[in-house]
């Protein structure tokens, strides 16, 4: 009876090793901004110079 108790402590232990190792790699928070613009500062000349070459 203690089988099932033992294999979701055991999978909760896993998981948690899991969460510890993505966290060690990538890190726990995301940054809150980047240096992109955002679309409401880029004009029409912006668009133009960055626009795919299947647009051309």
């Amino acid at each position: 009876m203690n089988e099932p108790v033992d294999d979701a402590a055991a999978a909760a232990a896993q998981e948690a090793a899991r969460r510890r190792r993505l966290a060690e790699v990538f890190g726990e928070v995301l940054p809150e901004a980047d240096d992109e613009p955002t679309a409401a500062h880029r004009d029409d000349q912006w668009y133009l110079e960055n626009r795919p070459p299947h647009h051309e």
